[in-house]
C-alpha cells in the first residue's frame, strides 16, 4: 500500500487512512466468486466511517446490523431497508421498533424471550415480523477467546436441541413469518476446516427440522473470515476463494434456499490504516520505548485481544532497532507491540499501524477525555 505522506504530514494525528482502491477490489473480488442466489450482507460492526458504507451500499452488499444506530448509519449510507439483517442477543424496543418500521429484511431471533417481545411489538405496530432463528451450533473456532461466539457456553443464539420448540412457538404466532436459519461461529478464522465442521453441523440440523416438515427459504451462515495482520502487503486481499468454495464443497442447501454471508473485517480490515505520530523516545533500563500520540482509545484492539499489527515508520527504512511501541494512555495495558524491530524511530516520525480498517476507529473512545480520531479516505487527502 502507498501512502500520501506529504499529505499525512498536513494532519492531524492520530487518524484512520482508508485506500478506497484496495476496498474496491476487495469488494469486486468477493462478489465475484458468488454462486446464484448467494448474498454478502456487510457487518456493520466492523467500520461504520461513512464514506466506507457509503461505497459498499454502492456495491451493492446488503448489511448486517446489531444495533438501532447500525441500523441507521447504514438507512444513512444507501443500503436498501429490504437487505438489512438485524442480529445482536439484547434488542431493545426501540430497535425492535425502528426495525420494523424500516421494514428491514430479518431479524436473527436468538431466544424465546426476545421472539415473544417481537410478536407482541409487530401485532402493537400492525407490522409482520420476519425472523431467522440463530441457533447455536456448538462449534468451536480456532481464534481468540473473546471472538468465538459458536459454542454451547457462548451467550449467542438457540440451543440446539430447543431449535424444533422455538419454530412450533413461532409458527403460532400471527405476526412472525419464519424464513431462516442463522448462524455465527467467531471472527478472524482462518482454518477453513472451522466453516467446514459449521457446513456439516447445518446439514444435520436442516435434516432434523425436515423431519418434523420444517424447511426456510434463507440459510445464514455469518461471517468470520479472517486477514493476514502479519503481511497485509502480501495478502491485501483474503481467501475469499476457499471461504466460498468450502461452503459450496460442504453445505447441503435444499432446493430453492438462498445462502447469506455476514462479512466484515474481510472486507475493510486491509484497507484502513492508523497513523500517528511519535512524541517521544524513551531509554528505560532495560528496554526502548516509542511513545505514540495515539493509544488504547484508537485502538483498543492490541489491548482487548493481545492482538498484533504491523507498524511501519514512514520516514525511514534502517537502521534496525528494537523498541515497545506504547501510547500516552494512564494504562499499563496501552501498548502496540513489545520487542518490536523496525526501522530506527526520532521524534516527529509518522508510524502507520497497518491493517487496522475493522474494529479501529468504530471501537474508539474518549477515555483520558481524548478527542475521538479522524477518518479520511483517499480521494479525501
Amino acid at each position: 500500500m502507498e501512502f500520501p505522506i506529504d499529505r499525512f504530514r498536513e494532519l492531524q494525528t492520530p487518524f484512520y487512512y482508508y485506500d478506497t482502491a484496495l476496498l474496491g477490489q476487495t469488494l469486486q473480488t468477493a462478489q465475484s466468486l458468488l454462486m446464484p442466489d448467494w448474498h454478502i450482507h456487510y457487518a456493520v460492526k466492523a467500520c461504520t466511517n461513512p464514506g466506507v458504507m457509503h461505497r459498499i451500499a454502492e456495491a451493492g452488499l446488503g448489511a448486517d446490523c446489531v444495533s438501532g444506530g447500525e441500523i441507521r448509519a447504514a438507512l444513512a449510507a444507501g443500503f436498501p431497508s429490504e437487505s438489512i439483517v438485524f442480529a445482536g442477543v439484547g434488542k431493545s424496543d426501540w430497535e425492535i421498533e425502528l426495525a420494523l418500521g424500516s421494514d428491514i429484511f430479518c431479524f436473527n431471533v436468538e431466544s424465546i424471550p426476545e421472539l415473544e417481545v417481537i410478536q407482541e411489538i409487530a401485532q402493537r405496530m400492525g407490522r409482520t415480523a420476519r425472523v431467522a432463528f440463530r441457533i447455536n451450533p456448538n462449534v468451536g473456532a480456532h481464534t481468540h477467546e473473546n471472538i468465538t461466539t459458536g459454542r454451547a457456553e457462548n451467550k449467542f443464539g438457540i440451543a440446539m436441541e430447543d431449535m424444533v420448540g422455538v419454530v412450533r412457538l413461532a409458527r403460532t404466532m400471527a405476526n412472525v413469518e419464519c424464513i431462516g436459519l442463522h448462524f455465527h461461529i467467531g471472527s478472524q478464522i482462518l482454518d477453513m476446516e472451522d466453516f467446514a465442521t459449521l457446513s456439516l453441523r447445518i446439514n444435520e440440523l436442516q435434516e432434523v427440522l425436515a423431519s418434523y416438515g420444517f424447511s426456510f427459504p434463507h440459510v445464514n451462515v455469518g461471517g468470520g473470515l479472517g486477514i493476514d495482520y502479519e503481511h497485509p502487503d502480501l495478502s491485501p486481499i483474503p481467501n475469499f476463494k476457499d471461504y466460498f468454495d468450502t461452503f459450496k464443497r460442504y453445505l447441503r442447501l435444499h432446493k430453492g434456499q438462498q445462502l447469506h454471508f455476514e462479512l466484515g473485517r474481510s472486507l475493510v480490515g486491509q484497507c484502513g490504516t492508523l497513523v500517528t505520530k511519535v512524541l517521544y523516545v524513551k531509554q528505560g533500563n532495560a528496554r526502548q520505548f516509542v511513545i505514540t500520540d495515539a493509544g488504547m482509545t484508537d485502538l483498543i484492539r492490541p489491548a482487548l485481544y493481545d492482538a498484533q499489527h504491523k507498524i511501519e515508520n514512514l520516514m525511514r527504512q534502517s537502521p534496525l532497532a528494537t523498541y515497545d511501541v506504547v501510547g500516552p494512555i494512564c494504562e499499563s495495558s496501552d501498548v502496540f507491540a513489545r520487542d518490536y524491530r523496525m526501522a530506527e524511530t526520532r521524534r516527529g516520525d509518522l508510524l502507520a499501524l497497518r491493517s487496522s480498517g475493522a474494529y479501529g476507529e468504530i471501537m474508539a473512545s474518549q477515555y483520558n477525555c481524548r478527542p475521538l480520531p479522524k477518518g479520511y479516505l483517499t480521494e479525501q487527502l
